[in-house]
């Protein structure tokens, strides 16, 4: 008989020492009540991950629910610009408040904690899980129908934090035409599969650029990819996103609360359905 490695998880054998697997979830501020943690990802870095994230959270505030960004992309985080925000995040004795949007959606983001938003974060893979943990536990998030988790590209710590040790209800992933693309943001679905995240469906980004003057549209990055991406990964199509230059002014400028039509109102409106 093999010597017992206390690892129950790869082991078959029923015993009187097994223990079920713990669970890694970290709990969230005594203060937070989060009815959905919505995790906004995407193999590969690029395809617009942050602005999706931005223009679901501003359209499902526009439908009077209330809503929270958690700015997950610790080392490029952009979330405040896009809503406009740059006063530095205030802390009390039960933990850090977020900032509030103009349009009442609360943020957090290490831009919010620094100096200067270019100021460089240098810090390891651990230290940056662990502040993406502190997002979770030491913000006092309040009362929220919807956070959205804007995550960094690929499937590393970060990823591998958020669904570990948050709630996550489902992941929405961001892919753009190209082939290779599609290839890496398979690997964030699979990811989120083995880690037994739902997968809510595909957002594809850059789909097509339509002329203001002819309405022609043109496949400016190649033809779209995501209808087969989907049946390959056996996921719904929620989104074929336009490149907008107006959409991409109006995050440059903070204002992507304001822009219209927003782009993500009909996934808003999916989401909000379930």
């Amino acid at each position: 008989m093999s010597e017992c490695s206390h690892n129950c998880s790869s082991c078959g054998a029923s015993c009187g020492a097994r223990q079920d697997p713990q669970s890694l979830q970290k709990p969230a501020n005594q203060l937070s009540s989060i009815k959905k943690v919505i995790a906004i990802v995407s193999g590969k870095g690029g395809v617009g991950k942050s602005s999706v994230t931005c223009t679901l959270a501003a359209a499902m505030s526009q439908r009077g629910k209330k809503v929270g960004v958690l700015d997950a992309d610790i080392t490029g985080p952009s979330v405040p610009r896009a809503f406009g925000i740059s006063r530095r995040a205030q802390g009390g004795e039960q933990g850090l408040y977020p900032a509030v949007t103009e349009g009442g959606v609360e943020i957090m983001s290490l831009n919010l904690l620094i100096d200067q938003e270019t100021d460089p974060v240098m810090w390891r893979g651990p230290v940056i899980a662990g502040a993406v943990q502190q997002f979770w536990s030491d913000v006092i998030w309040g009362e929220l129908d919807y956070l959205f988790v804007d995550m960094p590209p690929g499937t590393g710590d970060v990823p591998l934090t958020v669904f570990q040790s948050l709630p996550v209800d489902g992941a929405i992933v961001v892919t753009a035409p190209q082939a290779l693309v599609g290839m890496i943001v398979t690997k964030a679905v699979r990811m989120a599969e083995m880690l037994e995240v739902p997968v809510l469906g595909l957002v594809e980004n850059y789909s097509y650029f339509q002329c203001p003057d002819c309405g022609k549209q043109h496949d400016i990055f190649g033809k779209s990819t995501i209808d087969a991406l989907a049946t390959q990964l056996s996921k719904p199509v929620l989104a074929k996103l336009p490149l907008e230059p107006g959409l991409a002014r109006a995050v440059d400028e903070g204002r992507v609360e304001d822009y219209a039509p927003n782009p993500m109102a009909q996934v808003a409106a999916l989401l909000d359905q379930e």
